[in-house]
């Protein structure tokens, strides 16, 4: 056998330079050499086990999917009550001012209106769509009348 410094030595003397005391210490180095050669076997069959790897592969991005899908249903869930509550809030303010304007309109067809007419322009102001339904026949009546008169 050869030392480190390439010179022949004898069996005893190799067990001695690689730090055997005995031959109890120098099968204990055979036994960790065998178990640390058996951990680097098994870490290279891991790597050239490619089909294992790909299939833990896909299985750590099926989580990360899961976990992003999960995130984005809960954003998408968040902005949607925020987007409701901002809707709503906006219904609110659009209503109230129209409600105010109702009431501007009515206090003043009370105040600025004859009258006998004084009921109709009130009927108007507090139901105006059947009030725009008849104008707008009117409105098609008299355009029809005026652009084809009769003969």
């Amino acid at each position: 056998m050869t030392d480190r410094t390439g010179s022949r030595s004898t069996g005893a003397d190799a067990a001695q330079a690689v730090g055997a005391e005995g031959p109890e210490e120098l099968r204990r180095q055979i036994e960790r050499t065998r178990s640390q050669l058996g951990d680097t076997v098994e870490e290279l069959a891991g790597k050239m086990d490619v089909k294992g790897r790909a299939r833990a592969r896909a299985a750590d991005l099926r989580d990360k999917a899961g976990a992003m899908t999960v995130q984005l249903r809960s954003t998408a869930a968040q902005a949607g009550h925020t987007v409701h509550e901002r809707a709503t809030q906006a219904g609110h303010r659009v209503h109230d001012r129209a409600a105010g304007t109702g009431h501007e309109l009515e206090r003043r067809a009370g105040r600025g209106v004859p009258v006998p007419a004084r009921s109709v322009v009130m009927a108007a102001v507090r139901h105006p769509r059947p009030v725009l339904i008849v104008g707008a026949a009117l409105a098609a009546v008299v355009v029809v009348s005026w652009r084809y008169p009769r003969k």
